[in-house]
């Protein structure tokens, strides 16, 4: 997962970069699209240093710190998770967010690939 984000914008909702003295715990602080991955990095390390499991219930964020809690709701569908950050990402132009597959499957986004999403900082 080495890449550059070569994004030209400062809109965190662009960039996914974001101040962390403005976020409020529980309200959305940022909506997008959301993306997941899962097969081709099933056991390797994340960012952080731990094993990805594919079905665990993790996401990739490019600037969030390590072990904080988003609850990720589906926008289109109503569904919801609880996630946990481990990893960095993701690196496609205007996401916000990577999903591990097990969550992504929880919001319906798997066949779709994407979906948009609202992200909720839960602590």
């Amino acid at each position: 997962m080495a890449a550059c984000n070569t994004t030209a914008s400062n809109d965190p909702t662009v960039t996914g970069s974001i101040s962390q003295a403005n976020i409020e715990t529980g309200r959305a602080f940022q909506r997008g699209t959301a993306s997941w991955y899962g097969p081709g990095f099933h056991g390797r390390k994340t960012a952080s240093g731990e094993r990805f499991n594919s079905y665990d219930m993790t996401a990739a964020h490019r600037s969030l710190p390590f072990g904080t809690r988003l609850k990720v709701v589906n926008e289109n569908n109503g569904r919801s998770v609880v996630v946990r950050v481990n990893d960095r990402g993701p690196f496609a132009h205007r996401r916000i967010i990577d999903l591990a597959k097990g969550p992504a499957q929880a919001l319906g986004l798997t066949s779709a690939g994407t979906g948009y999403v609202s992200l909720h900082r839960l602590d």
